[in-house]
């Protein structure tokens, strides 16, 4: 292995911090959430998209930050795996609220599935986290790229090579391993994809 592998760059470390930042599980669950919202039923769809991102990325982001200025936790990555079992059940809560008032007032099939594949990883994801620090931002990033590929067809498996950024990004930062990166991958993609298929 090289010392640029083992101790990054003022570069890379730069450009790993702006990859984690930009691509964070926030700003995938809208994208996927406005995506699948159009092709569930156009600008119909979007609505409920919107509303989805609200309760699944807007939300939770907004509870990570009131904890992280209130001092339970260092930052919005929640980078401690003991603080991530007190931030997952609160994400949950909202991603429940959110799939509830979709059930209740109608919302389209392949909305209601797309939230609850979202619910299930959040399940494996605490499941995990109990022992260890899975990657949340590569099931996330891997999930909506699996989605979104049922959805509009094979080219979006193209997707994958942000999701291999994100990975990257994770290591160089050290905040997880490559074993943790590519489980969270692996958990992510096979969560969604089964619990979408399934359900829509």
């Amino acid at each position: 292995m090289t010392s640029t592998a083992v101790s990054p760059t003022r570069d890379e470390f730069r450009i790993a911090r702006a990859v984690t930042d930009g691509l964070e599980p926030k700003n995938w669950i809208i994208a996927v959430t406005v995506l699948i919202g159009w092709h569930s039923g156009r600008f119909g769809g979007i609505a409920w998209g919107l509303l989805g991102a609200l309760f699944s990325g807007v939300i939770p982001i907004l509870f990570i930050k009131f904890g992280e200025r209130r001092g339970y936790w260092g930052d919005r990555h929640v980078r401690r795996r003991q603080d991530r079992l007190l931030v997952i059940p609160g994400i949950m809560a909202s991603v429940v609220a959110g799939m509830a008032l979709m059930l209740l007032f109608g919302a389209p099939q392949e909305m209601v599935a797309l939230v609850a594949a979202m619910l299930a990883t959040l399940v494996a994801i605490l499941a995990i986290t109990t022992g260890w620090k899975i990657s949340v931002h590569g099931a996330v990033s891997a999930g909506s790229v699996i989605m979104l590929t049922q959805a509009y067809g094979p080219w979006m498996l193209l997707g994958y090579v942000l999701v291999a950024l994100v990975g990257w990004s994770r290591i160089e930062l050290r905040d997880h391993t490559r074993a943790q990166v590519v489980a969270g991958t692996c958990l992510g993609s096979l969560i969604a994809a089964s619990t979408f298929a399934l359900l829509r």
